[in-house]
């Protein structure tokens, strides 16, 4: 997309985070907006913000409050978005959360929401969108995933499996909706400066901690603005950080020395904590 003058926006996981600055960087640009997300408070103050944000007095900012994870809030939500501001001219799909911890250690449970959140999420918002973009023969879609979603890391088997998912979703997607004119974008941002992270920091295991400690987690406003340069070139894969791109490249190019290095980190840590025991 050359221009966002006029665009229409919907943006799950809205309130906070890589949603919310996407969101304000569209609204700066021209687009109008609807925010998804759960917390209504926050959906408020988002709104807010936002519509702080735009370009123009002119430009609809507009908030629903909807749980992803459920399919009918969800299609409603954004049908409703859809009689406001109209058709949708790009999804970008953001909303996700994650609760580290040793396979074993986790609740089963978490597994479950896991999926329902981060995956199924992201598949309800694009299949909301996605029917009426093909009949118009234009329209993109973005999706938030994750370096957990490309790469395995220590104490975050929810939500590796999950992001992964997304990440598999998207390449499919990519290939069905590019013959009917319509753009896929997958982002896979590191660790990033959210309350959402700092909750993490708390629960995550110390083998995850030395690992997570190889690169800085970054603010979520540079990682939106990469999030939309990307969308703006049409192109598929996003990856955020110097140090995050190297360690794609490596796993790919040489997994046994990618695996090497997250395994000395991992050992490092277990003799560390068994030092303090």
């Amino acid at each position: 997309m050359r221009s966002w003058t006029d665009k229409r926006v919907i943006v799950t996981g809205g309130s906070s985070g890589v949603g919310l600055s996407t969101a304000e960087i569209l609204a700066s640009r021209g687009a109008h907006v609807a925010l998804i997300a759960r917390d209504r408070d926050r959906l408020e103050a988002a709104r807010e913000a936002v519509a702080h944000a735009r370009a123009s007095t002119d430009q609809i900012v507009a908030a629903y409050p909807a749980d992803v994870a459920d399919w009918t809030q969800l299609s409603e939500a954004i049908w409703k978005a859809e009689e406001h501001l109209g058709p949708t001219d790009l999804l970008a799909a953001c909303a996700g959360f994650c609760t580290p911890g040793r396979f074993t250690e986790l609740d089963i449970e978490e597994f479950g929401a896991h999926l329902d959140v981060n995956l199924l999420g992201v598949i309800h918002a694009a299949r909301a969108v996605a029917p009426g973009m093909m009949t118009r023969g234009s329209g993109h879609i973005a999706m938030v995933s994750s370096m957990g979603g490309l790469v395995g890391v220590y104490g975050y088997s929810a939500y590796s499996a999950a992001k992964f998912g997304v990440s598999g979703f998207a390449e499919v997607l990519r290939s069905e909706m590019k013959p009917h004119g319509v753009g896929v974008t997958l982002l896979c941002p590191p660790n990033m400066e959210t309350p959402g992270y700092a909750r993490e920091l708390e629960l995550e295991p110390p083998e995850t901690a030395a690992i997570n400690g190889m690169a800085s987690a970054l603010p979520p406003e540079i990682v939106a603005r990469q999030f939309v340069r990307g969308i703006e070139r049409d192109r598929f894969l996003v990856l955020s950080g110097l140090s995050n791109k190297l360690l794609y490249r490596i796993e790919g190019l040489w997994p046994e020395l990618f695996f090497g290095v997250f395994d000395a980190q991992v050992s490092a840590a277990r003799k560390k904590a068994t030092r303090h025991e």
